[in-house]
């Protein structure tokens, strides 16, 4: 591979102008479909092949007009105050008036003061006031499709909202627009900027630092382009760009960083530009190869889950992974080219070591020499650190709590007058290809009447898909629908088993002739998380196991790999604790609320971090097995590769720590998370598991590290992973003859 990738290098570098033609070309096209297709991505979860996602595509079936008004904003808006609402009926009708008056209103008619309709029907009153008349509930629905949601919709039922909180009436909202979040960018700009500071540092001139920069953002670019051009042909959430965009700028700009320094060490070596850039490509490219393999292994293995979120998330990150991969190995080249002698300038003078020669006695070889000369203290105290920080996991809670801070104190109120199930109706849809509905959905309506946690279950009733008589569908129905409002949260353990109590009647409705299934967002959320509970283990099996057997051909090792393994073990569980303990326990004060962790959080953690663990455990051994496999011993090996390795492993870990932390400015609780566990697990993986206790157990392992059993030896295939085939091509010997790439 070292050969072909070094033909790649050499060929990129000299037609550079070509190269990077292509690459604009890229871009091009692919926002030139955009702007004519106008793709939009979707903002609901579905879950084909489980009981919800039936039910969901029933209604769609059965009940267009319902299944339509599920798609449009409804949104819940919350009155309150401590005196009683009777006494602020003049402000009340005046909120009312307003919210009439906003774009696209439909069923104006159904935006009434709560106190006046539960005066003039008494039966109803509990759905529209609670706490003893001091909180009300009003239904705002918009004929405003969720997909086309904007800030400024939301923004204007928040003007309507602050004009009106006065003379004691509170006023919030929850649902509908309020799912509208402001356009990303802050983090992505504080991302780069953060990570031009430290390759600044790192190279110790301006326009090196500069080059992993573009192909960062030329790399981040094309994957959200190919993510949107794909929502035209397929359902593609939205919430899955957040992943793509954390991911696809660390590793494009990780991976450049990698071979750029390369390139630096191979150009102080002597011999042709050219040569020198396709050596960087034929070694460290060849590191960035499998690296990326591994981390596009973990996260496509995403796909066996069977939710397609997560399926969009994984496929979204793996091609973010291989875009990155491809622009380190012909982008960075072809902008080395086009640089050329000023590649490197102009040049900090004040940074040291930006250049480390072989003698050279960096922070990173004085560290090295600590952790080889007394390796067993390190290992106890990494792993020390890891295991205390793992033990909030034992408490860990795990839900699908998405609701944004600006909903929390609607949510509140409605808790507080109606239960928290307010919003997270389940839908419950019977159907019969056998007669008419009628005698199904009566008996399950007396069965769900006798369960706990039902909102007004003596309230409860069916509608029908009758055609017969418009005034009243219940007449020759073969399909119903029953919304049954649980008193607890969307998220809580109490509505899972509502769900599930209530599916336990599906026995019952099918021996009375028909099918019940239950629906709605609450009850599709209770099946991914169940599902995602199942599914972890194998999930895990698969990608250690894969990734296990490639770094085996990588290292041409079996305690490397093994350790490589058990070391991301640690700090994936200690990962764990710190961020249950800031989200779930509300420690530091960081965050506002508290919630439990995304159910998906723990899968797709294991996933991208087992991915990036492995980048980290590449980048820097490989360089420890070169200068072995070039006569080095093991402890000597160890001490080069920090020399080489330590820096810019180091940077590359702070540069993608910084890029996922600044996502916990972005203002969806989904990518704060997301960001703050991967920021720490980089932070644990990379500066604890890496760079001190995998050096350290290769040290007290000796030889023994580099070696595989003779059986093994035979079928495993050479990758030729340091590079040996082109370490020296293009450069003179000492006769003066000049090495040819084998």
């Amino acid at each position: 591979m070292s050969s072909f990738l070094f033909r790649v290098g050499r060929f990129s570098f000299r037609h550079k102008w070509w190269v990077l033609g292509v690459w604009i070309a890229a871009l091009a096209v692919v926002f030139s479909l955009i702007s004519a297709l106008q793709p939009k991505f979707a903002q609901d979860f579905e879950m084909p092949g489980t009981d919800g996602g039936t039910a969901m595509e029933q209604m769609e079936e059965y009940f267009p007009a319902v299944n339509q008004q599920q798609t449009e904003a409804s949104t819940n808006i919350v009155i309150a105050a401590d005196d009683g609402l009777a006494k602020h009926a003049s402000e009340i009708d005046s909120l009312v008036a307003d919210l009439k008056k906003l774009p696209e209103v439909t069923g104006a008619d159904t935006i009434a003061n709560p106190v006046t309709v539960a005066q003039a029907m008494p039966d109803k009153a509990a759905a529209v006031l609670g706490d003893d008349g001091r909180v009300g509930l009003i239904a705002l629905h918009q004929g405003i499709d969720l997909m086309d949601v904007t800030v400024d919709d939301k923004d204007a039922v928040l003007d309507v909202l602050a004009e009106h909180r006065t003379g004691g009436l509170q006023v919030e909202a929850t649902g509908g627009v309020m799912s509208a979040m402001e356009q990303g960018g802050t983090a992505e700009l504080i991302g780069f900027a953060i990570a031009f500071v430290i390759m600044i540092l790192a190279f110790g001139a301006l326009i090196a630092a500069f080059i992993p920069l573009v192909t960062g953002i030329v790399g981040v670019i094309l994957t959200i382009g190919l993510l949107t051009l794909s929502a035209e042909f397929m359902s593609i959430n939205q919430t899955a760009t957040a992943i793509v965009m954390m991911l696809g700028i660390a590793v494009s700009i990780d991976y450049a960083l990698f071979i750029v320094s390369r390139y630096r060490t191979e150009r102080a070596r002597g011999g042709d530009p050219a040569d020198a850039a396709a050596r960087a490509v034929g070694t460290a490219g060849t590191a960035v190869v499998f690296a990326g393999l591994t981390v596009v292994i973990a996260v496509a293995a995403l796909t066996v889950i069977g939710i397609p979120l997560i399926t969009q998330m994984g496929m979204g990150a793996a091609v973010a992974v291989i875009v990155a991969v491809l622009g380190g190995l012909t982008l960075i080249p072809a902008l080395l080219g086009a640089f050329g002698k000023y590649a490197f300038t102009p040049r900090i003078p004040w940074i040291k070591h930006a250049a480390p020669g072989p003698d050279t006695e960096t922070l990173g070889t004085k560290f090295g020499r600590s952790v080889t000369k007394r390796p067993l203290p390190f290992i106890a105290g990494g792993l020390a650190i890891l295991i205390a920080a793992a033990i909030p996991a034992s408490g860990m809670k795990l839900g699908m709590d998405t609701v944004s801070d600006d909903q929390v104190a609607g949510q509140e109120l409605i808790a507080q007058g109606f239960g928290e199930g307010i919003g997270g109706e389940l839908y419950v849809v019977l159907h019969t290809d056998d007669g008419t509905i009628d005698t199904v959905a009566t008996e399950t309506i007396d069965s769900i009447k006798k369960l706990d946690g039902v909102v007004a279950p003596a309230t409860l009733a069916w509608m029908g898909n009758g055609t017969a008589d418009p005034k009243n569908p219940n007449v020759g129905a073969d399909s119903a629908i029953i919304v049954v409002t649980p008193i607890s949260s969307p998220s809580s353990d109490e509505t899972h088993t509502l769900v599930e109590e209530i599916r336990d009647l599906a026995p019952a409705a099918e021996a009375a002739g028909g099918e019940l299934h239950v629906g709605g967002q609450t009850a599709i959320m209770s099946d991914l998380s169940a599902k995602l509970d199942s599914a972890l283990i194998p999930y895990i099996a698969v990608v250690v196991g894969l990734a296990f057997l490639i770094m085996i051909g990588v290292f041409r090792s079996l305690w490397v790999p093994l350790i490589g393994t058990l070391g991301f073990v640690f700090s994936v569980l200690a990962t764990f604790g710190i961020t249950s303990w800031i989200f779930t326990d509300g420690a530091l004060g960081l965050i506002d609320h508290t919630k439990p962790l995304l159910s998906f959080l723990p899968i797709f953690l294991v996933g991208v971090v087992f991915g990036l663990a492995m980048d980290y455990q590449v980048f820097l051994v490989t360089r420890m097995r070169e200068e072995f496999m070039h006569g080095m011993s093991a402890k000597d090996a160890i001490i080069a590769g920090y020399r080489h390795g330590a820096r810019v492993v180091s940077s590359a870990a702070v540069i993608m720590i910084s890029v996922f932390a600044a996502f916990m400015l972005a203002p969806d609780t989904t990518a704060k998370m997301m960001g703050f566990a991967l920021a720490v697990a980089v932070f644990f993986d990379a500066f604890i598991i890496r760079m001190i206790v995998v050096p350290a157990l290769l040290a007290l392992l000796g030889d023994r590290a580099w070696g595989l059993p003779k059986w093994l030896d035979k079928v495993v295939v050479d990758f030729d992973i340091e590079g040996s085939k082109v370490r020296d091509a293009g450069l003179l010997t000492e006769n003066e003859d000049l090495v040819e790439a084998k």
